[in-house]
C-alpha cells in the first residue's frame, strides 16, 4: 500500500507562538458540495489512509444491517469514540446486558477515561485502565450484540475472516465507492480498513443521503441527536456537531477527520503527523469554505470558539492553531 504521507501535501494548519511559525501540520484535504463534486481539494487526497475511527459510522451501519437492535444514545454509542464518563460506561455495560454479555466479553485493550475529571474520578476510587472505559467499547460492545443477533461466535469477532467484519467490509467499500487498498489492525483490536480522504467524505456524505429508516441513516441521525454520546461532553466533536445543526462528524485516531452536512456537502482530511491539536481549526475552515458558517441555525461564535485553538506562554494567550488552505 503506498502512504497519503508524502512532501505533496499541503500545509494544513501553522503554530503560531509570538507571531513566529514555530510548527506546521501537513496532509491532504477535500470538500465536497451537494452533489457530491470536489469543490476544493489539496494534497494525495486520493491515496489510502487508515481512517482510523472516522470509519465508525460506517461500521456501526453495518452492524445495523447485520442485526443490531439499538436506537438513540446506544446506536450513537456504537459508533463512538467514547470519553469514558459515567454515562458512556452505563451505555457500553446495557448493550452487553441486552444480549447477556458482560465487560469480560469485550476483546478492547484496557484504557483510561479521556475525559480528565471521568479520569481522575476513576484513580481516586482506586479504579484503573480497564476495557469498558476504554473509548472503543462501545464499538466492541455493539459488534458482540450483533453476532449474538445473527448467531455468528463472539470470541473471534475482531478476526478480517469473521462474518461480521467482512459485512463491516463489504458496507464500508459500498459508502466510500471504492474497494479498501488494505486491512491493518487498529488502536483497540478491530480491523481498520484503508481508504482515501475523497472516499471517506463520499461515505459520510452517503450516510446523510441515505433513505430515512436505512442502518445508515439510523446511525447518522442517532449521532447527530446524541453528539455527547458519540464523542464526550467536553469535546470539541461535540461542540461542532452542536454549532451546525445536520452536522454528521467523526474523528479518527491520528488527526483524521470526516463530516457530511444534511444536503450532501462534505469533507475529510489527515493531518499527516496525526496530531490531533490541528484537527478543530481545520474542520472549522473547511466548514466555511463550504458554506456551512452562512446556514440558518448555525452558531458562528460557537464554531469561532472550536476553531480558535490558542498557543500559550507563560499563561498567558501568545498565539494560535490556524489553518491554512491553499487551492488546488
Amino acid at each position: 500500500m503506498e502512504s497519503a504521507i508524502t512532501a505533496e501535501n499541503p500545509v494544513l494548519a501553522e503554530v503560531i507562538r509570538s507571531g513566529f511559525a514555530e510548527s506546521i501540520h501537513r496532509g491532504p484535504v477535500i470538500g465536497l458540495g451537494a452533489d457530491g463534486q470536489p469543490l476544493l481539494q489539496a494534497g494525495t487526497v486520493h491515496e489510502p489512509i487508515f481512517p482510523r475511527s472516522s470509519n465508525k459510522p460506517l461500521q456501526a451501519a453495518a452492524m445495523v444491517r447485520c442485526g443490531l437492535d439499538l436506537d438513540g444514545k446506544l446506536l450513537a454509542l456504537a459508533a463512538a469514540s467514547h470519553s469514558g464518563e459515567d454515562f458512556h460506561v452505563a451505555g457500553v455495560r446495557e448493550i452487553l446486558a441486552g444480549v447477556g454479555l458482560t465487560a469480560e466479553a469485550l476483546q478492547c485493550p484496557p484504557g483510561l477515561p479521556i475525559d480528565e475529571q471521568a479520569m481522575r474520578a476513576l484513580i481516586r476510587g482506586g479504579g484503573q485502565a480497564d476495557r469498558i472505559h476504554m473509548n472503543c467499547s462501545g464499538k466492541h460492545a455493539a459488534m458482540l450484540a450483533t453476532c449474538v443477533a445473527a448467531g455468528w461466535p463472539t470470541a473471534t469477532y475482531r478476526d478480517p475472516a469473521h462474518p461480521l467484519q467482512v459485512e463491516i467490509r463489504r458496507t464500508v467499500e459500498r459508502l466510500a465507492g471504492q474497494r479498501a487498498t488494505a486491512v491493518g489492525v487498529d488502536g483497540c483490536g478491530a480491523p481498520v480498513f484503508a481508504l482515501p480522504v475523497s472516499g471517506v467524505a463520499r461515505a459520510f456524505r452517503a450516510m446523510v443521503l441515505s433513505d430515512p429508516g436505512s442502518a445508515e441513516r439510523r446511525v447518522a441521525d442517532a449521532m447527530r441527536m446524541h453528539p455527547d454520546w458519540t464523542s464526550g461532553s467536553t469535546r470539541s466533536e461535540r461542540a461542532l456537531m452542536e454549532a451546525v445543526p445536520g452536522l454528521l462528524l467523526k474523528s479518527g485516531a491520528e488527526g483524521v477527520q470526516g463530516f457530511a452536512l444534511a444536503d450532501g456537502r462534505a469533507g475529510a482530511f489527515k493531518i499527516e503527523d496525526g496530531a490531533f491539536r490541528a484537527n478543530p481549526p481545520v474542520t472549522v475552515a473547511l466548514l466555511r469554505a463550504l458554506g456551512a458558517v452562512d446556514e440558518p441555525g448555525v452558531d458562528a461564535a460557537a464554531l469561532e470558539q472550536v476553531g480558535c485553538v490558542e498557543v500559550t506562554g507563560g499563561g498567558e494567550r501568545v498565539g494560535e492553531i490556524r489553518a491554512v488552505f491553499v487551492d488546488s
